[in-house]
């Protein structure tokens, strides 16, 4: 630009000169109205250049402006390089673009995600299997700046899984050993008691009818929490598909109608009219276990048993809320709900609410106790 500014400067002091030879010539021949004009452009010249010399030309914006757009790339890159996670931008309905370090690492490739895994392109999909490791998936719609596109954060974690397995492996066998002393102490006294008998001098069979009686039940007993047990263990992975959650509250009207009908009012009630990805019978199982035991409870209380269920959407979760009118849930025995084979009740195995807790967790969600003036239960699951 600075090269530019000096041939003008230049060209101008060249053409006062040959300006102001023309108007000398034709001042010597006397041709006056070629002075007059040769004056006037002299004059206009020396004005030009006066400008020219103090009013230099501002430098041009753009390339500034273009090196500060350049810049800030240059750091958005640089920042998302050194994210932990993968991120990633889905363009259209199956155009996958990988956009930091991580992304490129765990897909090994520099643009296009080629085959795009289908947990990706599938908007109501919140868990990824890749690699042999899990990834939660959070989207986030970008809208208003060209092209419709959705950024999509992987976060690994295979390590929170891996401590909840742990805990809960501690905690299964504390409750193992707690439960399996707790059936064969009496057992291992019974035996010793009825080889005693035997040995008396003088036997005595009724006595050993007896033993041998409560020995029957305690074995029955020790069966029960070994079955008990297996359905706990073997539980599957949730086979997701899409729910209706007014169908899924029907069907769980009709059982409820069914069993307790006539003892039990029961309400159900949602504004959900959208489908939602779960197991259905893994879910119907969680909800109804809590339904049966808030029947229980409701019937426990004789004044107007009633059990309602509800099924509500927010944050990006479904939760449904299970209450009865029962007489409520003694503090001593609120934190121990959901551990494995805790009831409070003779004839039960203390495997529904652990169950519902499990099932829930295995799709993302949870299952608590709620402090409410009535007895509440909530079991998410993210939608």
């Amino acid at each position: 630009m600075g090269f530019r500014r000096g041939l003008d400067v230049i060209a101008i002091a060249i053409g006062l000169v040959l300006t102001g030879g023309l108007g000398a010539f034709a001042w010597r021949y006397g041709v006056y109205g070629t002075v007059l004009f040769a004056c006037l452009m002299m004059t206009w010249l020396t004005a030009v250049l006066w400008w020219r010399v103090n009013h230099p030309p501002e430098p041009a914006a753009a390339p500034a402006v273009q090196n500060d757009v350049e810049s800030e790339r240059i750091i958005w890159r640089a920042l998302l390089d050194q994210a932990p996670g993968a991120l990633l931008a889905i363009e259209g309905s199956a155009r996958v673009r990988v956009l930091n370090r991580a992304a490129r690492r765990m897909f090994a490739t520099d643009d296009r995600v080629l085959p795009a895994p289908a947990a990706l392109l599938d908007p109501t999909v919140s868990r990824l299997r890749y690699g042999n490791r899990s990834w939660r998936v959070d989207r986030v719609d970008v809208q208003g700046l060209g092209p419709e596109r959705t950024l999509v954060a992987l976060v690994d974690i295979a390590a929170e899984e891996h401590a909840a397995e742990a805990r809960a492996t501690r905690e299964l066998l504390r409750v193992l050993g707690h439960e399996v002393m707790n059936a064969m102490a009496p057992i291992a006294s019974l035996a010793e008691t009825a080889l005693t008998t035997l040995a008396a001098p003088e036997r005595r069979d009724e006595m050993l009818a007896d033993i041998l009686g409560t020995l029957s039940r305690r074995a029955e007993g020790l069966h029960r929490f070994t079955e008990a047990y297996r359905r706990v263990a073997r539980l599957p992975e949730p086979a997701l598909s899409p729910v209706s959650v007014v169908d899924l509250l029907g069907d769980l009207t009709r059982l409820f109608e069914g069993q307790w009908g006539g003892r039990v009012a029961f309400v159900a009630e949602t504004t959900v009219d959208q489908p939602v990805l779960c197991d259905r019978a893994q879910i119907t199982q969680a909800l109804w276990a809590i339904m049966q035991n808030g029947a229980e409870a409701a019937l426990a209380a004789r004044s107007s048993p009633t059990v309602g269920l509800s099924a509500t959407l927010g944050e990006g979760r479904l939760t449904f809320r299970v209450t009865d009118s029962g007489n409520g849930i003694e503090a001593a025995y609120r934190s121990e709900l959901f551990r494995p084979f805790f009831t409070t009740k003779t004839d039960g195995d203390g495997i529904g609410l652990a169950a519902a807790r499990q099932i829930a967790r295995s799709h993302g969600g949870d299952t608590a106790l709620i402090d409410d003036i009535v007895t509440t239960f909530d079991l998410t699951i993210p939608c």
